[in-house]
């Protein structure tokens, strides 16, 4: 019965609901991306440099155990309410597991494989592209696809800073005490998330399996 309300509530309530959606995804995507423009390189630099790989992992470590509403209203006093704030707090949350992936994927590739590069006359330019980066991939995907589901979920918070989404269902289903509103944003929510975990498993599964082959 509630799933019924629920469903009807969304036809009643196409345009919204579909306008959340896009929002829920384009802020999400958006965030990744950003996280992954900073993270990646920076994780790069920190497996090679051993000193500021310890400073940098630290720092993220501090920063993960901060929970994601309140980096979200930490966002507020400096930015305002709206998408803006929610994309920033979504970036910052999805730094830490792109980062520490990174770190770790280039800090485990064997001296032995990067000196045998070299020996055949490879540049750095060439051994990180030709060999660094297909060695290290699987495990940044995988950075990535923990940082998908933390953002993708995370991103329903964004309605209570004004930052739109499926999230402004569940926040008007607390409102009205209604669980049938709650499910037309938590539901296409979990299939989203799941969703997106699934596609990444997968390349993930891809990617190891053309590194054993190589």
């Amino acid at each position: 019965m509630m799933v019924e309300t629920a469903y009807r509530y969304a036809l009643d309530n196409q345009a919204f609901f579909w306008s959340a959606v896009g929002v829920h995804v384009r802020l999400s995507v958006l965030a990744l991306v950003l996280a992954g423009v900073v993270s990646i390189p920076l994780g790069v630099h920190a497996a090679r440099r051993r000193p500021l790989g310890a400073f940098v992992l630290a720092v993220v470590g501090g920063v993960r155990v901060i929970p994601s509403l309140a980096i979200l209203f930490l966002a507020v006093p400096y930015l305002g309410l709206g998408f803006l704030p929610a994309l920033v707090a979504l970036t910052v949350l999805a730094c830490p597991p792109i980062l520490i992936n990174t770190e770790t994927a280039f800090r485990g590739i064997a001296p032995a494989v990067v000196e045998a590069a070299r020996g055949m006359g490879m540049d750095a330019r060439q051994i990180l592209w030709r060999i660094e980066v297909p060695l290290a991939l699987p495990v940044v995907v995988a950075g990535v696809r923990t940082a998908a589901v933390d953002v993708f979920a995370s991103a329903t918070l964004a309605a209570f800073i004004g930052g739109g989404g499926l999230g402004d269902f569940i926040a008007r289903g607390f409102a009205l005490f209604d669980p049938a509103v709650m499910l037309v944003g938590a539901v296409p929510v979990a299939v989203l998330t799941l969703g997106v975990e699934a596609v990444l498993a997968g390349t993930q599964r891809v990617l190891e399996h053309l590194v054993r082959a190589a």
